[in-house]
């Protein structure tokens, strides 16, 4: 079961690089709950798919387009979860950010169901995200 999970993980990572959107939702929960870490106003807990889609769509708007994984380093399974050590960055308006991560996802039924994210620097991150 492990190695079936780190490859679901292994190819939402993937699609995301390749900007392969049509790929996510073979690969996320239409109940997918989405845990933004933070104090930004774009943190918070997000209670599905679309809703998460919505949320990507803000990043990649307010990144420019620029926000990236810039590796995954790790992908390491127990049972249901799945933790990913990566390294993610975004530059726009004459602010940037680059940092490390740590993504832990709990697959269910051959799905990604949940997500929790955290940030190296997460003050900085909320910067990032913030408008103004």
């Amino acid at each position: 079961m492990s190695n079936e999970n780190i490859k679901i993980v292994r190819d939402y990572f993937d699609a995301i690089a390749k900007g392969d959107l049509a790929k996510l939702p073979e690969l996320l929960s239409e109940t997918l709950v989405w845990h933004q870490p933070g104090s930004s106003d774009l943190s918070g807990t997000y209670n599905s798919r679309d809703a998460v889609f919505g949320l990507l769509g803000k990043f990649m708007e307010r990144s420019q387009g620029t926000f990236k994984f810039d590796s995954i380093d790790n992908i390491l399974a127990n049972g249901d979860h799945v933790a990913v050590t990566l390294q993610f960055s975004a530059t726009a308006d004459g602010k940037s950010m680059s940092m490390a991560g740590i993504d832990v996802l709990r697959i269910e039924s051959g799905k990604i169901q949940e997500v929790w994210l955290f940030s190296d620097d997460q003050a900085a991150e909320d910067a990032f995200w913030s408008v103004g």
